[in-house]
């Protein structure tokens, strides 16, 4: 590991390699992550990934983000979001990506929550492992990025609403400062600080924090977001999430009564609230 580089970038999942791929080739960038890099939540997203069809489906997928985002969205984020969900699917594509398709050979769109219509793309029930292999194989193979696994950062290094580098721990335990000109911080959220939870158990929010310590501006902390379904067990151990897509598809959610006491394809925050009210019965 050098002591400099061009860019840093913290995070080996789907954001950091995406991230690395659109940088320009003339730029020496490091990229961490403080387990193995398969060890990301990336690799455990299943339902799939949507995707605006066709223009007609603007709006109606504009306003069903909207809507899921209780209004709270940034719109031009979500503009952005929709208007270049195609390019992004053909770009992955064109790293091997290979989604479920029709007979036909269309491609296959299924349903998920706070969807009004179907226009998700999936590769059989671990899309998020398929779009993050292909990624993270594309990554290795560019001769100006140096990846580091089991590396953990413990500090940014700020002065005067600048950063200009990170403190690390390598993979052999030892301390390192390390400079760089440009900080991508792609390390996730904190779902693997909660007892119960389908994230990996190194999702601990550690960037978060850092930029709480050097007053860097965070926004929705508070928002975290609960997924509604998974396979039960009392054993202490990270949960196996059911997809979405399963209730896309037509499952429902029943009470100990064997009722059925909800729309299962409310947002994600709702339907959860609703599972909540049954298990307080």
């Amino acid at each position: 590991m050098k002591k400099s580089y061009d860019v840093i970038i913290v995070g080996a999942g789907v954001a950091g390699c995406f991230a690395a791929l659109h940088l320009p080739p003339d730029r020496q960038i490091l990229m961490i992550t403080k387990e193995d890099i398969t060890e990301c939540d990336s690799y455990l997203a299943q339902g799939g990934i949507c995707v605006l069809k066709d223009p007609s489906d603007y709006d109606a997928f504009f306003e069903d983000t909207m809507r899921a985002g209780h209004y709270e969205n940034r719109k031009e984020s979500v503009d952005c979001m929709i208007r270049s969900s195609k390019d992004v699917i053909e770009e992955l594509m064109g790293y091997g990506v290979d989604f479920a398709r029709n007979p036909d050979g269309t491609l296959e769109f299924t349903r998920e929550a706070a969807h009004s219509t179907n226009r998700i793309l999936h590769h059989e029930d671990i899309t998020g492992e398929e779009i993050t292999t292909h990624l993270q194989a594309a990554v290795k193979k560019l001769p100006n990025v140096e990846i580091h696994e089991h590396t953990r950062m413990v500090d940014l290094l700020t002065e005067k609403n600048r950063c200009d580098g990170i403190v690390l721990i390598d993979e052999d335990g030892k301390l390192q400062v390390v400079f760089a000109s440009h900080i991508l911080l792609a390390t996730g959220g904190i779902g693997g600080i909660y007892e119960n939870s389908t994230n990996y158990p190194s999702l601990t929010g550690d960037s978060l924090a850092l930029c709480l310590k050097h007053d860097i501006k965070l926004e929705h902390l508070n928002y975290v977001q609960i997924h509604p379904t998974t396979f039960y067990s009392e054993k202490k151990e990270r949960r196996f999430l059911v997809s979405e897509s399963v209730r896309g598809e037509g499952a429902v959610l029943r009470d100990k009564n064997g009722e059925r006491f909800t729309d299962e394809l409310l947002p994600r925050d709702l339907l959860s609230a609703e599972i909540l009210k049954q298990m307080a019965k």
